[in-house]
């Protein structure tokens, strides 16, 4: 076996980062400072429950719903599929999905949303995102854990969200925000460990993906 290689594909927390629209900004501010004589450094940071890479658990839209401190590990972490999308495609719906095989739980879809991400990081309102017919495939198709290269899994100008309602409602998991440009396509360990904020909607991870 050749050397493992590892991918961190978490988007970094900074002042002037990309949000979703209506999101708080990322900011910091120093408490003190080493530089100016203090003992040590310190910061005060402000941020969204969902800013950068980042978990979506079922409470983030569903009642009652469970919360990020909540949410099973063993599914968060474990072998995983990195899904190419055509550089063209518009959408990721059933025809994107048709590919992935049948009981694969995790799933991660690379789209031209990355190769933008990677030219610059800020919001771009035209992502490439999952439809409610591609959600539906994919749940069917056995995956329990989507993850995507926008900030959010779906691009819905009427604000009704129903691929969040249906993958959530159905206690599958999302992670949005991945950086995957420089990852190929194929089988990989996902290691994701979102901040265990407790009654938390959502939480930031810092997300690695690691060749077999």
């Amino acid at each position: 076996m050749g050397p493992l290689r590892r991918f961190d594909v978490s988007m970094p927390l900074f002042a002037g980062m990309p949000v979703f629209p209506g999101d708080m900004p990322f900011a910091t501010r120093p408490v003190s400072s080493v530089q100016r004589g203090d003992p040590y450094s310190l910061s005060a940071l402000t941020f969204g429950s969902h800013a950068g890479t980042h978990v979506d658990p079922p409470s983030h839209f569903i009642p009652g719903g469970a919360t990020v401190d909540e949410l099973d590990l063993e599914l968060l972490n474990g072998p995983c599929l990195v899904v190419a999308v055509a550089p063209d495609a518009t959408a990721i719906g059933p025809e994107e999905v048709a590919g992935v095989p049948s009981g694969t739980r995790r799933v991660l879809f690379r789209t031209a949303n990355s190769a933008r991400w990677a030219r610059t990081l800020e919001f771009f309102p035209d992502y490439v995102a999952v439809t409610a017919p591609g959600a539906k495939a994919l749940y069917d198709r056995g995956t329990r854990l989507v993850g995507v290269d926008a900030l959010s899994v779906e691009s819905d100008p009427t604000h009704r969200f129903p691929v969040h309602h249906f993958w959530l409602g159905a206690g599958a998991l999302i992670l949005e925000g991945l950086l995957l440009a420089e990852v190929p396509a194929g089988e990989y360990r996902l290691d994701c460990l979102p901040l265990k904020i407790r009654g938390g909607d959502g939480g930031p991870a810092r997300v690695t993906l690691t060749t077999p």
